[in-house]
């Protein structure tokens, strides 16, 4: 597994398609989380804490066929649209196959809830 120095350099490996997905996630997730993002596990992630993984809130995996977008506590999210399928633990995330796939206001959404989440509970 190659190891990345900034969420940059691992964006910048990914396959075209999946840079894209991400080159339109990351302005949704710096806008909610500015200046939060750091490599962690080998992929981004973003953080409330003073480091990485400190109060964890939202990540980015990318995998052969699509990206996921996830949130550690995502299962705490209300999600009318259906879209956030659960994971291990309190996660939940969703997983983008193409462009289309990004709702930038449910994003945006679901980033604002989650960081709040994790704001409240200072974790």
């Amino acid at each position: 597994m190659a190891t990345f120095a900034t969420v940059q350099d691992y964006l910048s490996s990914l396959p075209a398609t999946q840079r894209e997905i991400t080159g339109t996630l990351l302005p949704l997730i710096e806008t909610a989380l500015p200046g939060a993002g750091a490599v962690w596990h080998g992929h981004p992630g973003w953080s409330l804490g003073s480091a990485p993984g400190k109060s964890p809130v939202c990540y980015i995996k990318a995998y052969s066929a699509y990206v996921t977008f996830g949130f550690w506590r995502g299962q705490e999210i209300t999600d009318p649209s259906g879209r956030l399928e659960p994971g291990a633990r309190d996660m939940a995330g969703v997983k983008l196959r193409a462009l289309t796939d990004i709702d930038a206001d449910l994003f945006a959404t679901w980033l604002q809830r989650a960081r709040d989440l994790e704001a409240s509970t200072g974790h």
